[in-house]
């Protein structure tokens, strides 16, 4: 079955970078989307960035646009998010969620759209 392990998070100062990872494994065909989500204190959890493997479609938030990149390495199966400029906002628990199969846009930011999720990585960005 598919799996997902989120790693890279960490104590940054506001202004700096962190990449997460997403390293998967299961997926049995190429028809699958990668979203990061993130959810901080007492807030909703909320998607960030989305990656579609068939056609590497990347999608970004507006609250991250410019700052966030979402890629990929298939031959590590690996989803990275590349983080720049960090605020103390972007401070969250942050997953990665796959879906096993080629989500429409308006979708990317639905969670029930995803059928797996990663244990989550504390981003946490001191001003």
């Amino acid at each position: 079955d598919v799996q997902l392990q989120a790693y890279g998070g960490g104590l940054v100062q506001a202004g700096g970078s962190l990449r997460l990872s997403c390293a998967t494994s299961g997926f049995t065909s190429d028809d699958f989307t990668i979203g990061w989500f993130r959810q901080a204190p007492g807030k909703e959890r909320e998607g960030v960035s989305f990656l579609r493997n068939r056609d590497n479609k990347r999608v970004n938030s507006d609250s991250v646009k410019g700052r966030f990149t979402v890629s990929r390495d298939n031959a590590r199966r690996t989803v990275y998010l590349q983080m720049a400029n960090l605020q103390p906002e972007d401070t969250a628990v942050y997953f990665c969620a796959a879906a096993k199969r080629n989500l429409i846009m308006s979708s990317l930011w639905t969670i029930a759209s995803y059928d797996y999720w990663g244990q989550g990585t504390l981003v946490t960005v001191s001003s």
